[in-house]
């Protein structure tokens, strides 16, 4: 009786193990998983960095135009967006925020009084690669597109 009970127990010793192998296997499999999703992963995260983007520009756009609704001109940085200015007109702070917003990649917006093509003004992030030009993520994007 003890002897078939020593060879159960030695058994399922033998069963609960993993081999090298099936561990190789496992984490080959969980490589091969990662390399599928990861460039998924990556660029859902580019896209939602543009978007974020493209509504802090229009979010801006519309402080911008408020401004000048109150002032009678624009303002000289966006910073007169939220902290007074001379202008008694002011009527500010024109962003629910208690600090300028940055575009989807954490950097300062690029503002210009007056803007490029015939407009009043322009508000620009650089994109991605923080350079003015480029294309895909690192496209510039403006408040007027």
């Amino acid at each position: 009786m003890e002897k078939s009970v020593n060879k159960k127990m030695r058994r399922m010793a033998v069963r609960r193990s993993f081999t090298l192998i099936e561990i190789m296997i496992v984490v080959v499999i969980i490589g091969m998983l990662a390399a599928l999703v990861g460039p998924q992963i990556i660029g859902s995260l580019d896209k939602a960095r543009v978007k974020t983007t493209q509504a802090q520009l229009m979010n801006l756009k519309d402080a911008v135009q408020s401004f000048y609704m109150d002032c009678s001109e624009y303002p000289a940085s966006l910073d007169d967006l939220m902290t007074k200015t001379s202008n008694s007109k002011w009527e500010g702070p024109y962003l629910d925020a208690k600090n300028l917003p940055k575009d989807g990649w954490d950097n300062d917006f690029t503002y210009t009084c007056p803007g490029s093509d015939g407009q009043p003004f322009d508000i620009m992030s650089y994109g991605a690669d923080k350079t003015q030009g480029g294309e895909g993520y690192n496209a510039d994007l403006s408040c007027w597109q």
